[in-house]
């Protein structure tokens, strides 16, 4: 199945800043678009076209789904079980998989913005969490915490 990005909802991207604060280095995005070059700083990507969904993950896997649709990519996400995701903190099936299933979960600010594919910014309505499995992915989310905190 090709995955589109048709809902409005699907087309924000994740702002420079968070990767900035992570400071760590992907070995693929699961889900970037096709004609925009994101802040993911990740070796390889798969976009929708290649349909992220039906290719095989490796290494380090930032992902950052379609809003629309997220419960087929969580499921995978936890079955490869080495990234970070950034998905709404909300409540839900899918939610509670991503809660029992990732040792690390840092909540970001509710005033955050994504990135249009026209370069603009747009504030999100409702609040996002960092979705962090492995080692190195738990502790950058503990140092993002920390910085936050200070």
């Amino acid at each position: 199945m090709l995955y589109n990005h048709t809902s409005a909802g699907d087309e924000f991207f994740t702002p420079k800043f968070i990767f900035d604060a992570l400071s760590i280095e992907f070995d693929l995005d699961v889900s970037s678009p096709v004609d925009f070059i994101t802040n993911v700083p990740a070796k390889h990507r798969f976009t929708s076209e290649q349909d992220g969904l039906a290719q095989d993950w490796f290494g380090n896997v930032w992902m950052n789904p379609p809003y629309s649709k997220p419960a087929p990519w969580v499921d995978k996400f936890i079955e490869h079980g080495q990234g970070i995701a950034l998905l709404p903190f909300t409540r839900g099936k899918w939610w509670f998989k991503m809660w029992n299933n990732c040792p690390g979960i840092l909540p970001i600010a509710h005033d955050l913005k994504f990135e249009k594919p026209d370069g603009t910014f747009k504030a999100i309505t409702f609040n996002v969490a960092l979705y962090a499995m492995g080692a190195d992915n738990v502790r950058a989310l503990r140092r993002v915490a920390w910085h936050q905190v200070r």
